[in-house]
């Protein structure tokens, strides 16, 4: 989870400082465009009055010298405006002063206020912030040259109070914590959008923006804490406009969105961590019950299917029950198989015995009986061949009687063998494959086989619940004494007959042997018949 959450919450982090860095510079750019327009209201209101200044300068009275016919006629025009008109001589004597009568005593212009202008330029002149005695209002003035018209007049002032640089402020739409001041060449604020109370103050961060003349926007410290200031110079005065703000008021917004984000992130981690931690539970449970089937499937006992939620690891569950089930189904056969084994091999051993006891009653001698006995073992060996290769399922009648056949049949067509297919239990192909033996061996020796003419026929049945098996020889009877009971006799008569409670007709005709052999079908099917 964290692998995941880490790196897309550092990919984040790189953008939101990256789009960071674009707002500031978006808003410091905003800020510089307003400082600009403040400065460009500000150089109009003071084109305002020049143009004011030049309309007066072009009156007929000035160059004649007729003082209080102009003065009547611009304090008529300027009545009401809070703007007043002054005339001063080369020597900076005032003239008249419209906001009085033009025969009051008027003192001598301080020149001080001019700042660093000179008034020998033929260009307008804005003067600093002065405060007026008379109506106690912060003002300032504009001063026009009129050297070249002649006449007592050499230079025209309009004063105005600075109530009327607010419009030049208000008229921006300043945000963010943003705040703008329009201050004098000495520093002192003449409008401002923070505190009407600071006009005529110097600005407080004055001494601080001197040492950092040269740069429009720049950050300065003051009284512990960090400000973002942009300058805009008057490109006609010495009058400037300050756009400043606390730099954490400006980078409030982003500092909010990023500890929202850091927030946010850390939710999300916290929140990561308990699912993975829920999940991680959801799976280490069932992984350890996983483990603890698999170490009993180890141990062979069984195991159960658990539906787990995760599906994976139910499948898991499932594939261990199938593999428990598939175990123990094995077990099971093998044991089944043991005990079969036991069961065949305790059959054997008594057919083995009965073979030896029998096989050594008729013997005449120790090589007679050991070459009946090999042989009749050999037969035994051929039946259990076909035994393990049919396991449960039994033997098929047809592949007995060819395989018991195969030691003693003759070259050529003098062997047919009839009969639909028949599966035979382990028990009747054992006792059968020993009668079909002893026939064979005493076809070989006295009947069908022992001549060139001799033929064989084999056939079976199926009669309502039982089954007709014939031996039929074709021959000429040779031996004088083929009816004699030995121990192939004793075979089918006593192993046929109490084994698979079998009815036998055995009759010796003139052109050979007729064996006719009738088993209940119980006794021979391996479905049916039980172990004995």
């Amino acid at each position: 989870m964290a692998a995941i959450i880490l790196p897309a919450l550092f990919s984040a982090i790189i953008l939101l400082q990256r789009n960071d860095r674009a707002q500031q510079s978006m808003v410091t750019a905003l800020a510089e465009a307003t400082a600009a327009s403040i400065t460009q209201a500000f150089e109009r209101h003071v084109e305002g009055m020049e143009t004011n200044l030049r309309v007066f300068s072009t009156a007929q009275s000035l160059p004649a010298g007729n003082l209080r016919q102009f003065h009547q006629r611009a304090r008529f025009a300027l009545e009401g405006s809070g703007t007043y008109l002054i005339g001063l001589d080369e020597n900076l004597q005032q003239l008249f002063d419209t906001r009085y009568e033009f025969t009051t005593p008027l003192g001598e212009f301080v020149e001080a206020d001019l700042g660093n202008r000179e008034l020998g330029a033929d260009q307008p002149v804005v003067t600093r912030l002065f405060h007026n005695e008379t109506s106690h209002q912060w003002s300032f003035r504009v001063i026009y040259p009129l050297a070249e018209l002649g006449g007592p007049v050499r230079f025209l002032m309009l004063s105005q109070p600075v109530e009327g640089l607010e419009k030049s402020i208000s008229s921006q739409n300043l945000r963010g914590g943003w705040n703008a001041v329009i201050i004098d060449g000495n520093g002192v604020v003449a409008a401002s959008s923070f505190m009407s109370s600071d006009i005529g103050k110097p600005f407080f961060l004055r001494d601080e923006i001197a040492e950092a003349q040269g740069t429009r926007h720049h950050q300065i410290e003051f009284d512990g804490q960090t400000y973002d200031i942009v300058q805009s110079r008057s490109e006609t005065s010495e009058w400037e406009t300050i756009v400043w703000a606390p730099t954490k008021t400006v980078r409030a917004p982003s500092a909010r969105t990023f500890r929202a984000f850091a927030m946010g992130g850390l939710a999300i981690i916290a929140i990561g961590a308990v699912l993975a931690w829920v999940i991680g539970r959801q799976i280490t449970g069932p992984i350890r019950a996983l483990a603890r089937d698999a170490r009993r499937l180890g141990a062979g006992e069984e195991v159960k299917a658990v539906n787990y939620i995760v599906s994976e690891i139910a499948t898991v569950s499932e594939a261990l029950e199938q593999a428990s089930n598939a175990r123990q189904q094995a077990e099971n056969e093998i044991r089944f198989l043991m005990r079969e084994v036991a069961h065949r091999s305790k059959n054997q051993l008594t057919v083995v015995s009965s073979i030896a006891k029998q096989t050594g009653r008729h013997a005449a001698s120790f090589e007679g009986f050991q070459d009946a006995f090999q042989k009749r073992i050999h037969a035994l060996a051929r039946s259990t061949d076909l035994l393990i290769a049919g396991g449960v399922a039994g033997v098929e009648l047809r592949e007995l009687v060819e395989v018991q056949l195969e030691p003693f049949r003759p070259s050529g067509e003098r062997v047919t063998i009839e009969g639909r297919a028949l599966r035979l239990s382990n028990q009747a192909a054992q006792t059968l494959g020993l009668a079909l033996h002893e026939l064979a061996t005493n076809a070989a020796k006295y009947g069908a086989f022992a001549s060139n003419e001799g033929t064989l026929q084999i056939s079976w049945k199926r009669a309502a619940d039982a089954v007709e098996f014939r031996w039929r020889e074709h021959v000429q009877v040779t031996s004088p004494d083929g009816d004699k009971r030995g121990f192939g006799t004793e075979v089918i008569e006593r192993m046929l007959g109490g084994t698979l409670g079998a009815t036998i007709e055995r009759e010796l005709r003139s052109d050979g042997l007729d064996y006719r052999v009738i088993m209940p079908t119980a006794n021979l099917e391996p479905e049916r018949a039980g172990h004995i």
